[in-house]
Order: structure tokens, then C-alpha cells, then sequence
């Protein structure tokens, strides 16, 4: 368990963030098409998992729009944006800003995502959905790079992600 805060109040995830240096989890995800996608189908590919609560928050569609712009820059490497947001949702909102560079996968199917990269919120008014986190995951499905955000109303480390790359 980690512990983080909302507004200053703390919360509490369901486990830690995977380490560096181990096999980044499988996940099964749903894409804007309600398509299965897996980890598996970045294999090869660096990966930037953005984790966040809802799309439909200020600093998770900063965060977002933050990613599509550094995206289009990356070599060899996809930007995947996860909530428990409906697919619907997060394809308005990309569709809305003009944001082609990410991809935005949804766990809202059974929250499988969020329980094995230890994100779920297990408390506070924000129970069940995802802490605000990166991942980094290199080539060989290895993680590189973890931050779980320490208050979920900041940003992330935008540079520390692509630092690792």
C-alpha cells in the first residue's frame, strides 16, 4: 500500500508501483474501439504509461495534452494514457482537443490494470478509480521509470519520464 493525498487528505493505493528493473505486469485494457489491447502489442516499443483518475479533471487532461505534444517528438515509443474512464469519454475529449498522439486506454471492465500496478484508491472520495502515476517501460517490457504523484491534484514529472528514454 502507498499512501497519497487528494486536496492534502491522504489516500491509500492498493499496493506499491511495480520496481525498477522488473518485468513491467501484463494488462489487458480497452481501447476507444472497445478493443482488446495488451502490453503485449507494444512489444519492441518503449512505453509511457500515464495513469490518472478521469479525463475529465483539469490536471488529467493537462497531463494528456502535455504527452500528445512530447509524443509526437519520441522515437520508438507510445504514450498510453489509462483511467477508468468509459472509452467514450476518452475518445471525446482526444477528438475534441485535436490530440492524435496518445493513446487512451480505458480499465473500466474490472479494474485489473489499477489492482496489479498497485494504483487503485482504496479509500476517499475517489475510491476505485487510479492514483496518478508514470510508468516507463523500455523494449524489452522492463520498467525503467515509476513515479506515483505524491498529491493527485499535481502533475506529474514530464521530464523525469523522458529522461529515462
Amino acid at each position: 500500500m502507498a499512501k497519497v493525498t487528494l486536496g492534502g487528505n491522504p489516500v491509500n493505493t492498493n499496493a506499491s508501483l511495480p520496481t525498477v528493473g522488473s518485468a513491467a505486469p501484463h494488462f489487458k485494457l480497452v481501447g476507444n474501439d472497445l478493443s482488446e489491447v495488451s502490453l503485449q502489442d507494444f512489444k519492441g516499443q518503449r512505453v509511457i504509461l500515464n495513469v490518472f483518475p478521469s479525463i475529465d479533471t483539469p490536471t488529467c487532461a493537462t497531463s494528456v495534452r502535455t504527452f500528445n505534444k512530447m509524443a509526437s517528438e519520441l522515437e520508438n515509443t507510445k504514450v498510453l494514457c489509462i483511467s477508468r474512464d468509459l472509452p467514450f469519454a476518452q475518445k471525446r475529449f482526444c477528438g475534441s482537443e485535436g490530440l492524435e498522439n496518445v493513446i487512451n486506454l480505458s480499465d473500466f471492465r474490472n479494474g485489473d490494470f489499477g489492482k496489479e500496478y498497485g494504483l487503485t484508491l482504496i479509500d476517499g472520495k475517489l475510491t476505485d478509480l487510479h492514483a496518478r502515476a508514470i510508468v516507463v517501460v523500455d523494449e524489452n517490457g522492463i520498467v525503467a521509470h515509476t513515479e506515483l504523484v505524491s498529491e493527485i491534484a499535481n502533475e506529474p514529472n514530464y521530464e523525469a519520464a523522458l529522461k529515462v528514454l
